[in-house]
């Protein structure tokens, strides 16, 4: 896996082993940041949830993000997090959070520009985290929240205060986008 455009384009990135996680493919990722290339007028802060190796952070990073901020439950996904970010150059501009979704949205206080959500495709409980994170005060009148998600589990239209902007689709991924406000 490798770092797909900006300053650390070409940048080899680790992965977890011996973990069941599924990356993002990188035509995923690709995606995903031609989508906010054009919606998103502000990556100050970035929020990167179910990070795994973090390389949709770091993606976020290398395209001008200032901040990302990396949630992930596995400790052996936080120290390669930490290892990737000291190897694409970006340690100084992000923290890792080694715990879970749900625990992080309840301690973390700053609303987020960006908020990117890759989380395990067969994670029963998505529904009740995108909820839990609508109704936080991560989620700003601007925010752009990103959740890929499988074809076979779609999401619903709205949780509360976020409404569906947007779905792309992508192999057997879908890229769901949802704000505050439809923005057509």
């Amino acid at each position: 896996m490798r770092v797909i455009a900006g300053r650390a384009k070409g940048c080899i990135l680790k992965t977890p082993k011996r973990i069941r996680t599924r990356p993002a493919t990188e035509l995923v990722r690709g995606a995903i940041f031609s989508i906010l290339e054009a919606r998103a007028s502000d990556w100050s802060r970035v929020l990167d949830l179910f990070s795994g190796s973090g390389a949709l952070g770091i993606e976020a990073l290398s395209r001008g993000a200032n901040w990302v901020d990396f949630v992930e439950h596995e400790p052996q996904c936080c120290d390669i997090i930490r290892e990737n970010l000291k190897k694409s150059r970006f340690g100084d501009k992000a923290r890792v959070y080694c715990c879970s979704v749900a625990k992080a949205i309840s301690f973390l206080l700053k609303e987020y520009h960006i908020i990117l959500m890759d989380p395990p495709y067969s994670n029963p409980t998505i529904d009740k985290i995108i909820l839990k994170l609508a109704d936080s005060r991560l989620i700003g009148e601007e925010t752009i929240l990103v959740v890929t998600h499988s074809p076979q589990r779609p999401l619903n239209s709205s949780y509360a205060a976020l409404e569906l902007i947007k779905e792309h689709r992508h192999g057997d991924s879908i890229i769901a986008l949802y704000g505050k406000e439809v923005k057509l």
